[in-house]
């Protein structure tokens, strides 16, 4: 288990610019002014992932674990935003449903979470809204993630609309929102909470979860209960839940109304209306998009025999029709072989044998489109935020 003194003595390190460091937590950006070197090190309960920043801890996963179907608990990619993350005892967590558009508010323990609600299983990918961030360019303010702010779980929980039905939903209600057990620093941090609208609360996939590929949720991935909202990136994905309010305003907590907020104009809006305003919307519905998972940018390869070229494709839920792979720079396309299908919300794997005829520079290039007809742009968005980075991915190898 994690000692949170000793976590928080560990990755506070000299707090001599506090006045810098305080700044950033009223801004919700301490991650963007924190950053650490791209190295690898280990959380308690983690095999190395790739260290972000230790204060928040926000760690990657290196690509080459996305070569499989599920991501492994102890490889999963790590991401808070508030740096104080207790240890949660099974038999003291509490979940509060509440709200003024609620009729009658419970409090369920864990025990109760599992015993009275039917349970159920969704595969999904869980990607942070800022996935590939750091190859923005010219580059935009935030945590610099690579590609590895992200992995595909097999998630099992309750349906989040069994445990609001069982408070009972007034005709009033707009939108949930909901809380975890996780806090800042300082007094002045804003606490971490999302809304959603009330319709993407009742959907059935949307769950409040307790297992992750069939264990129990890892402590820096929300144990005990978290929420999975298949197709929406993870910003809503709140860790540690310990509240779930059904509210009948358009709820204006920093992490809704300032942070996680796209330009309307780039993008589809109509998910989220009541948090719209004439100009920007919140981040909301996964775009298509792919990753060569057995290859980097520079590699050096022999000469002498085929080459076999994988990775993973997904989309926000409508799921993956085809995937393209060219060798030449964009000039010539291939389809490649998708692999089995776990669900329209988890990734699919892909391959393709690439057979080179001679030595030389390659620039490769994967493609994927989704069964809505939507495909991957050739450059990534613009946006502030660095937000939806899913432009087509081009690397560079060497045959010798």
């Amino acid at each position: 288990m994690v000692d949170r003194r000793h976590f928080i003595k560990k990755t506070a390190g000299s707090l001599a610019a506090v006045g810098g460091l305080a700044l950033l937590q009223r801004s919700g950006l301490a991650a963007a002014g924190a950053e650490e070197p791209t190295v690898p090190d280990a959380l308690p309960g983690k095999e190395a992932l790739i260290k972000k920043t230790y204060r928040p801890p926000n760690y990657e996963t290196p690509i080459n674990y996305f070569d499989a179907p599920f991501t492994p608990n102890n490889r999963f990619f790590v991401r808070y935003h508030n740096a104080v993350i207790p240890e949660i005892k099974t038999s003291e967590w509490r979940l509060r449903i509440g709200g003024d558009a609620v009729r009658a508010p419970l409090e369920l323990s864990l025990e109760q979470l599992r015993r009275d609600f039917e349970q159920v299983e969704i595969a999904a990918l869980c990607l942070c809204s800022g996935n590939r961030r750091g190859a923005f360019q010219p580059p935009v303010p935030g945590l610099q993630w690579g590609s590895g702010a992200m992995g595909n779980a097999l998630w099992r929980g309750v349906r989040l609309k069994d445990v609001l039905a069982g408070a009972g939903i007034d005709k009033s209600a707009l939108e949930v929102s909901l809380a975890g057990a996780d806090s800042g620093v300082l007094p002045t941090t804003p606490d971490f909470v999302k809304s959603l609208p009330l319709a993407k609360a009742l959907d059935e996939n949307t769950l409040i979860a307790f297992e992750m590929n069939g264990e129990p949720l890892p402590h820096w991935n929300g144990f005990p209960a978290r929420l999975i909202i298949p197709g929406w990136t993870a910003t809503y994905w709140i860790k540690h839940l310990t509240a779930v309010n059904v509210i009948s305003k358009p709820f204006d907590g920093f992490w809704m109304k300032t942070a996680y907020r796209i330009p309307k104009d780039r993008f589809p809006s109509g998910q989220f209306s009541s948090q719209e305003t004439e100009t920007a919307m919140p981040i909301t519905e996964i775009l298509v998009n792919s990753l060569i998972t057995n290859l980097t940018d520079g590699q050096t390869l022999p000469n002498a025999k085929p080459i076999e070229i994988k990775g993973v494709a997904w989309d926000g839920g409508n799921g993956i029709a085809r995937v393209d792979v060219s060798t030449d720079g964009g000039v010539s396309w291939h389809q490649a072989a998708l692999k089995q299908d776990y669900g329209r919300f988890s990734w699919r794997q892909w391959r393709w044998v690439f057979d080179p005829k001679h030595p030389g520079t390659y620039r490769i290039m994967a493609r994927a489109t989704s069964h809505s007809g939507d495909s991957q742009p050739p450059e990534p968005i613009p946006n502030p935020s660095g937000y939806h980075h899913n432009a087509v991915q081009k690397i560079t190898i060497q045959l010798a």
